[in-house]
């Protein structure tokens, strides 16, 4: 299969979720111009990251060398997902143009934590960030992100982490779509965060699937085994400490 070929369909597959260069050198922990260099033809990814690239892509090792496969949408990854507590009361207490400018220094903060530990930023809903980390240590790098959040992000940050299987693609009218993650490990997520935010101290919080993957010496804090609204089976949550 000639250089160019494999280019064009790992551009169109990028291009197609709506994801940048950036996102997909974070995700495989590699640099930009690697990529790139892909895409203009000029190089071709090594046979390790082949796998990984494909599953990001939502596409088959056989459709990026030229065979014809199912596009596939999903694959394993951590979700994170991080607010400020009290964002809501000091909305009502600031013009919005002043609100804004808080809420996005508090997001770029929040931004540059996930990039350090090459997670890829989805998107943000007031002053929330959603964000998921895959490929090699995905858990023990998105835990390491939100403890570097906790430390560095001046406001009373809560955090919420998950891992499991995801789904990655645009979502919305065609016009005006985005990349998106859906999925229960993403609700998770979310749920994870609300159960810190009322029960942990240090207001971060993960499932245990993400506990048993991540860093060495993690320290946990509070447990819990919660019967969830939606979700079939008991989740056993761990407090973060930092």
């Amino acid at each position: 299969m000639l250089l160019s070929e494999l280019g064009r369909r790992i551009r169109a597959q990028r291009e197609k979720r709506g994801l940048r260069q950036q996102d997909i050198a974070s995700a495989l922990q590699l640099s930009p111009q690697a990529v790139s260099k892909w895409e203009r033809g000029e190089n071709a990814p090594d046979v390790v990251i082949l796998a990984p690239l494909a599953r990001l892509l939502g596409v088959s090792t056989d459709y990026l060398l030229g065979a014809t496969a199912e596009v596939r949408d999903t694959f394993e990854a951590t979700v994170f997902v991080s607010d400020i507590h009290g964002a809501y009361e000091k909305s009502l207490g600031l013009p919005p143009r002043d609100f804004a400018v808080w809420i996005n220094g508090l997001l770029h903060q929040m931004t540059e934590a996930v990039l350090r530990y090459d997670g890829v930023p989805v998107k943000y809903a007031g002053d929330a960030l959603l964000a998921f980390f895959s490929g090699t240590r995905h858990a023990a790098r998105a835990v390491e992100a939100a403890a570097l959040a906790r430390r560095i992000v001046s406001g009373n940050l809560r955090a919420g982490l998950s891992a499991g299987m995801i789904y990655l693609g645009s979502v919305g009218h065609p016009d005006y779509a985005r990349p998106d993650i859906l999925g229960e490990t993403v609700n998770l997520a979310f749920l994870t965060k609300d159960w810190a935010d009322a029960n942990a101290g240090s207001g971060m919080a993960a499932t245990v699937s993400v506990i048993e993957q991540g860093p060495e010496g993690l320290k946990t804090g509070k447990t819990d085994q919660v019967n969830f609204k939606g979700i079939a089976r008991p989740v056993r949550l761990h407090e973060i400490l930092v």
